[in-house]
């Protein structure tokens, strides 16, 4: 810097000061600066125009406001003084001063300034800013971007890597405030931070993200702002460091991103659902729009096949974008979107590999050629970079995800690519689960429906419906069960059961005990005593099984169920119900009063050892039978004494149908997704009048079976029924000879009018009689053989007091 207006100065000055390397300034008589040099600016920081035509006591270090004569306290002597760099700090100094005479003639001061000797450091070698050069090197050649602002939050000072970052030399950075340089969002966090550490005087830090200048990529920043003090302690400027953490940010967020898939990715075993939690995963945090597609079978459960020639059809699972609406996509979730060959999704589903493109890439340019409509959407969008992913489980490709970018303008790079792989990878994983959970679904359902019954037995003692509702949970369906058992008498057995745990195991075991329900309650055994049965069926059960047991309850769980099982007499109107382990039964009086049976609470089935106990009670005509399992009222809202109470409040609301009972129960006692499965059976029980039932007492005499004959055929004519009167004769007589030849008194006749002409004869005898083939001399042994002949059905019960043999003579009208 050329210092201005200096004469060649006198005084015994032997040589002018090189303005170069010395550090000079002229002042006039006034004490205004006139002249710096560079050597000047170099050693206190301030530029010639910051300093000249300002009192030269503004450079002074102690009283700034004093002045200073040179005439009289120099006068070409050297002093030390303390001078004040621009940052604050004071640089120890020996001053002399020359006078001169300006163009004008006026005097000057020629003030030449050397620095005082510097201690040595602390290892003896010379201090940083010796001679003012060290520092200033580092400064102006720092490579992390530094800049130096004053109390008006304005530029004084910025390094070389402040000017590589901002665009900008230093020199256009000077004088300049934050708001000048950065964009606004910085420039608030930025100056408030500034003003916090004018106020505070301590150091701050805070992160920034952005662009630092035009045509720059979003960087994200640390900024460390500190306090510059004088010794004083007072703040007179802040220097700022900001640090580029952007590659540490973006691997924190794809560490981030692939923590949130983890957690978030496959929350349900459902294949469509686990598709759109990626897509919604990723969506905005790495793509702007994504869309997957899966081969169609997934869908099913089943497996995916090799794909043939030809243009490759794939099933959209799911897709999201950063724009309301999803106004990129060609086709909705469920429909099908066709890719041709040479298309990337189509090799990429071939070859199992991943791709990245922009697209002016042939490969995408010859796709947007093949398929007009895509290549609309890249138009309109400004579609400008896509990824195409496999998604790849055990070996097998499963699918496509396209990843596309259209909003950032950044390009998805090859670390993106990376993460996206691990993404689809992840998320493959929870599809093939979930495909394998609906493979083994569809399969233990189709098991289970089958063990169901397709359709309910007819019979004439009650009115039915029935509700089955499978799980939907990752442990699979269980074990329940219901059935309807015409039995003997007019009567009906309603039963229902829940085997515990879940799938094909369960569901096997349930179909075991189902059947063997049947079989014992064709023998017409009193409930307890089938339930007795049912335990040693389970234990002979567990004696043939092989595998392994809990640990801790040493026992197979899904060989273990509960049950119960209700039989209904609409002659008597009484019903007799045992339990093992079940919920009790609800019965509803017609006037609308709800309450559950105090029954027993016997073992479950499978633990052994201990008896079943039954209760009877009489039911009015018209009321209603609620059997459930506890699927229905132990949910996951809440437990089973408060489930219990619910569905009490909901049978005591009027209803027109059994349906619509049975529909209002589900819905009010389920949730969305129930846990477990539900069974349940919901009877209205009729009554048989007393002009549908003749009963006679017999005396143990041969000759009380022609009396019973015509009693018989007097009683089905006064009915109606005479097109069976012989048959039901030929019955009667055979049943009444048989208990009165083999059986003990007392002997009783009745005959029911229902569905069917049912004859009963009892006895005191427990003794119950078979059926055999009589020999041609042989004078009996034909009864048994002409009943099952002309019977539809036959058989014995067996009571308290005795047996009683019945059949079902079939009537014609209801044949026909």
């Amino acid at each position: 810097m050329v210092m201005d207006n200096a004469d060649h100065p006198g005084n015994g000055l032997a040589q002018f000061p090189d303005q170069a390397t010395t550090p000079t300034a002229v002042v006039d008589a006034q004490g205004i600066v006139t002249g710096w040099s560079s050597g000047a600016q170099r050693l206190l920081g301030y530029r010639h125009e910051d300093v000249v035509g300002l009192p030269v006591a503004r450079l002074l270090g102690g009283n700034a406001d004093a002045s200073l004569d040179f005439s009289v306290e120099l006068g070409g002597r050297s002093r030390p003084i303390q001078l004040r760099h621009q940052d604050g700090h004071h640089v120890e100094s020996e001053v002399q001063a020359y006078a001169s005479l300006d163009r004008e003639g006026n005097t000057q001061w020629l003030i030449v300034v050397t620095a005082a000797p510097q201690r040595p450091g602390r290892h003896g070698g010379p201090r940083p800013d010796e001679n003012g050069a060290t520092t200033e090197e580092a400064f102006a050649q720092c490579h992390l971007p530094v800049m130096i602002y004053d109390a008006e939050l304005r530029a004084v000072r910025g390094s070389a890597g402040a000017a590589r970052e901002l665009g900008i030399t230093e020199e256009q950075m000077h004088g300049r405030r934050v708001t000048d340089i950065l964009p606004p969002h910085i420039c608030t966090t930025v100056e408030e931070g500034m003003r916090r550490v004018f106020e505070t005087g301590e150091p701050e830090r805070f992160q920034v993200h952005g662009r630092p200048r035009h045509g720059a990529r979003d960087r994200y920043w640390t900024v460390s702002v500190s306090p510059l003090k004088n010794p004083a302690g007072r703040v007179r400027h802040v220097q700022l460091i900001a640090l580029d953490v952007t590659e540490q940010h973006e691997a924190r967020e794809r560490l981030l991103l692939l923590n949130d898939v983890s957690a978030q990715v496959g929350s349900t075993l459902d294949v469509t659902r686990t598709a759109q939690e990626m897509a919604d995963v990723a969506v905005g945090r790495l793509a702007d729009f994504i869309s997957i597609d899966l081969l169609d079978g997934l869908f099913r459960g089943g497996e995916p096949g090799p794909s043939a020639g030809g243009s490759v059809a794939l099933r959209r699972a799911a897709q999201q974008s950063v724009l309301p609406g999803i106004p990129e996509a060609l086709i909705q979730p469920g429909e099908v979107d066709y890719y041709p060959e040479s298309s990337p999704p189509a090799r990429c589903l071939a070859t199992g590999r991943s791709s990245l493109h922009r697209t002016l890439d042939e490969a995408i340019e010859s796709w947007q050629v093949a398929d007009p409509g895509r290549a609309r959407k890249v138009s309109d969008f400004g579609m400008h970079s896509i990824m195409v992913i496999p998604l790849c489980a055990r070996g097998i490709t499963l699918g496509v995800a396209v990843l596309v970018r259209h909003r950032r303008r950044d390009s998805f790079d090859e670390d993106d690519l990376l993460l996206a792989e691990e993404i689809a990878a992840r998320t493959a994983v929870a599809v093939d689960n979930a495909r394998r959970f609906t493979r083994e679904r569809t399969t233990a359902l189709a098991l289970q429906r089958s063990l169901l019954p397709q359709r309910l037995a007819s019979q004439g003692a009650a009115d039915v419906a029935y509700r089955y509702l499978p799980a939907r949970s990752r442990a699979g369906l269980g074990g329940d069960w219901f059935d309807v058992i015409p039995l003997s008498g007019a009567r009906v057995a309603l039963v229902v059961g829940d085997v515990v745990g879940h799938g094909l195991r369960a569901s096997a075991t349930m179909g075991r005990l189902r059947t063997a329900v049947r079989t014992l309650a064709d023998v017409d055994l009193p409930p307890e005593e089938l339930l007795v049965h049912l335990d040693d069926l389970i234990t002979h059960l567990w004696a043939e099984e092989d595998t392994a047991t809990d640990p801790e309850l040493e026992i197979v769980t899904d060989l273990i169920a509960t049950c119960l099982y209700l039989v209904y007499d609409p002659v008597s109107r009484r019903c007799a119900a045992a339990g093992a382990g079940h919920p009790p039964p609800a019965v509803v009086t017609p006037d609308g009063k709800a309450e559950f049976i105090d029954l027993p609470s016997g073992p479950p089935l499978g633990v052994g050892g201990l008896p079943f106990e039954a209760v009877e009670w009489e039911v009015p005509r018209g009321s209603l039978l609620v059997l459930y399992t506890d699927g229905l009222v132990d949910v996951p809202g809440h437990d089973l004494g408060r489930g219990m109470a619910l569905l009490r409040r909901r049978l005591e609301r009027p209803a027109h149908s059994l349906e619509t009972i049975c529909d209002d129960l589900v819905q009010s006692l389920l949730p969305a997704q129930p846990s477990d499965d539900a069974a349940l059976l919901v009877a209205r029980t009729r009554a048989l009048d007393a002009g549908q039932v003749a009963t006679w007492d017999l005396p143990s005499d041969p000759a009380a079976v022609a009396d019973a004959r015509n009693k018989v055929s007097r009683r089905l004519a006064d009915w109606g029924l005479e097109d069976v009167i012989f048959t039901a004769e030929l019955v009667v007589s055979e049943l009444v000879t048989n208990a009165i030849r083999y059986g003990t008194p007392p002997v009783q006749l009745r005959l029911i009018r229902d569905t069917a002409l049912i004859c009963e004869v009892s006895d005191g005898s427990s003794t119950a009689p078979h059926m055999r083939r009589a020999r041609m001399f042989d004078e009996g042994g034909r009864g048994l053989l002409l009943v099952a002949q002309f019977a539809e059905r036959w058989g014995t019960r067996h009571r308290a007091g005795g047996k009683t043999i019945w059949a079902e003579v079939g009537l014609q009208d209801e044949q026909s």
